[in-house]
């Protein structure tokens, strides 16, 4: 597993500081990732190994599996290390294993391996761990084991796998793998599909990882027949619209996002989330329609690619203590939190910029609306960044894009009517924090 140096050209960097940068910036964020979780799962193995932890041999099995399947599919293994829990699961594995006494799993290395040698359709022969009543396979699928079994033998072939333990055998044939469709012992992840022009997306929707969003306790169950048919349908929609009117959103959303984990609404509304541990995940709540779900992967697509550059450059100085507001949050927030909120919404104000002009009536009226109060929005918070005395020369920089990219916004008109709304949604919403956060002072 080769890896080598990753260097953000002066040019793409100034593209994504405007915040875009398209589908070369996006791979090579993507690329960035992929190192970074290939030295996860390397540390898993070394970090088992130097503590002493009792799975450390099924670590170094399964990892040197993994190697062995890479050898003649190397797409199938780099399939499973891209996966966004892949990288959650071994950060919070290499964290656990160096705290004394924190449950840590890393002989889940084999069930990645197993993952691999699936999807690559080769023979091998492996010891994985079960949990909670489940061997997860991250981006495949889980098998459902009986009897509260500590562990279990996952035999691949190219006609499937067998999963054999003490009092259970379960037959995963490879028509059942590949189908998306549960079967006994079985629950497989499922793919969404959507085409628009000559552009395609596929992701998966993930709502079996226990690491495919950490940290979030909204996450739904498993989603039944009828809601991923409204999940395809919907996602059919945000995909017309976004090849059709915001070509390089659409060109960054198929390089970055590859799974969809859906989220329960908070208070009855529309929420989501991307997390810096799962690059190319976007957890949400069911989407109202096509453009819901497509202005949500603009803001979302702008977090990936942000978090991604963090990994390679550092805008901000350590955090202060600092708390500062945010007009798209209802608790105080770090500087760090608010240069992902301004370069999201950044995101968000040029999807509003440029869709205002495909609305008629009503809703352009509402879409001029949202581009007045977004770029307002982010605007203010950049302001906040570049004088906080806390941004690096590269962090500085980046600022000074987003600010001018905004004030090119800034000077595009918007009827009277629309900037009403907006400062009215933007008083309204400063006015519920200066009361909320009194009261929690």
């Amino acid at each position: 597993m080769n890896l080598r140096e990753h260097r953000i050209p002066a040019d793409t960097f100034s593209d994504l500081a405007a915040g875009g940068g398209g589908v070369t910036a996006a791979r090579l964020l993507a690329a960035t990732q992929y190192s970074k979780h290939v030295l996860l799962v390397r540390g898993v193995v070394d970090t088992a190994r130097a503590t002493g932890h009792p799975q450390a041999g099924a670590a170094r099995r399964g990892y040197d599996l993994l190697t062995a399947v890479q050898a003649g599919h190397p797409e199938a293994v780099d399939a499973v290390l891209r996966y966004p829990s892949v990288g959650a699961w071994a950060r919070h594995t290499v964290r656990r294993l160096s705290d004394p006494g924190a449950p840590a799993v890393p002989a889940q290395l084999g069930a990645l391996a197993a993952a691999a040698a699936l999807r690559a359709g080769t023979a091998c022969t492996v010891e994985v761990p079960v949990t909670d009543g489940v061997i997860t396979l991250p981006s495949v699928g889980q098998v459902l084991v009986p009897g509260g079994a500590a562990g279990a033998t996952i035999r691949c072939s190219p006609a499937g796998a067998e999963v054999v333990g003490e009092g259970f055998r379960i037959e995963l044939p490879a028509s059942a793998v590949s189908s998306g469709a549960d079967a006994p012992g079985w629950r497989p992840l499922r793919a969404l599909t959507a085409e628009a022009g000559d552009r395609h997306l596929r992701v998966l929707v993930d709502d079996l990882d226990p690491y495919r969003m950490p940290g979030s306790a909204a996450l739904s169950g498993r989603l039944d027949a009828t809601r991923m048919a409204y999940w395809q349908s919907t996602l059919d929609s945000a995909w017309e619209l976004l090849v059709r009117h915001h070509t390089a959103v659409a060109g960054e959303t198929a390089t970055v996002v590859s799974v969809l984990a859906p989220m329960a609404p908070e208070n009855g509304g529309q929420s989501s989330a991307s997390s810096r541990e799962t690059f190319g995940c976007v957890a949400l709540s069911e989407p109202l329609d096509g453009c819901s779900l497509a202005v949500t992967l603009a803001h979302e697509v702008q977090h990936a690619k942000l978090s991604a550059l963090l990994d390679v450059v550092t805008l901000l100085a350590p955090d202060d203590g600092s708390r500062h507001y945010a007009p798209w949050r209802d608790d105080p927030r770090p500087l760090g939190g608010l240069l992902q909120g301004a370069y999201a919404y950044l995101g968000v104000t040029e999807f509003w910029r440029r869709q205002r002009a495909h609305e008629k009536g009503k809703a352009a009226v509402l879409a001029s609306a949202e581009f007045a109060q977004w770029r307002e929005a982010a605007r203010m918070v950049c302001g906040t960044l570049a004088g906080s005395g806390r941004l690096t020369r590269a962090g500085e920089i980046f600022v000074s894009g987003m600010i001018a990219r905004l004030d090119g916004c800034a000077a595009e008109p918007v009827p009277d009517e629309a900037l009403t709304l907006a400062h009215e949604a933007s008083r309204r919403h400063r006015d519920r924090w200066v009361e909320r956060n009194r009261r929690s002072a």
